[in-house]
């Protein structure tokens, strides 16, 4: 069984960032606490919303930073400090700009592929050994526009397979809390997101 202790879900706080692709942590996190009728509650010394989620054997935290993206670090630092979780007991989700709309992918450790979230995190921490689920958000196809594109709102059908994807990360989340990481990467790397007709 998977020992993840913390769900941290990456975006912007406030409602003029709400609906932009930079936010897919965030809708992860917001999803997956309605699974579970849990309701984020703002929570000032972990400098964002909490929930808890008791299951079974789970007993997995999640978190939505309220500090603005590049500062992410403080919030999960904040919590992970205080409840004594290790950098290999957190997944954090986050948009990424190396993969499509439609798919998502678990990842562990690494380097922080140019995401102020998740830089900010690794500093925080002090190790990147924690794991990510990155949200394909797709790419504007050149660097001087990546600002406005992530700021952006997602097209109508970018968003449905978004959504889509997002929904079977959370049953791969699941999967990942009652096995382990292969039997979730299995599932969720296998998934097609379907286009709406």
């Amino acid at each position: 069984m998977s020992t993840i202790r913390l769900l941290v879900g990456l975006g912007n706080p406030g409602p003029e960032y709400s609906q932009t692709r930079h936010n897919a942590g965030f809708w992860l996190v917001e999803e997956f606490a309605r699974g579970y009728n849990l309701s984020m509650q703002p929570e000032t010394k972990f400098f964002g919303h909490t929930a808890r989620l008791q299951k079974g054997a789970w007993d997995l935290r999640l978190l939505e930073p309220m500090t603005f993206m590049n500062k992410s670090g403080k919030a999960v630092g904040a919590l992970a400090n205080f409840f004594k979780i290790k950098p290999e007991e957190i997944l954090v989700a986050y948009d990424e700009l190396d993969l499509p709309p439609g798919v998502a992918k678990f990842k562990t450790g690494g380097g922080s592929g140019g995401h102020n979230g998740i830089k900010d995190m690794i500093a925080a921490l002090g190790s990147p050994d924690f794991h990510r689920l990155r949200i394909g958000i797709g790419h504007p196809g050149h660097k001087s526009k990546v600002t406005g594109y992530v700021l952006g709102k997602a097209p109508a059908q970018d968003q449905h397979l978004m959504d889509d994807t997002i929904a079977q990360a959370c049953n791969s989340i699941e999967l990942l809390l009652d096995q382990d990481m292969r039997a979730a990467q299995q599932q969720l790397h296998s998934f097609k997101a379907q286009s709406e007709s």
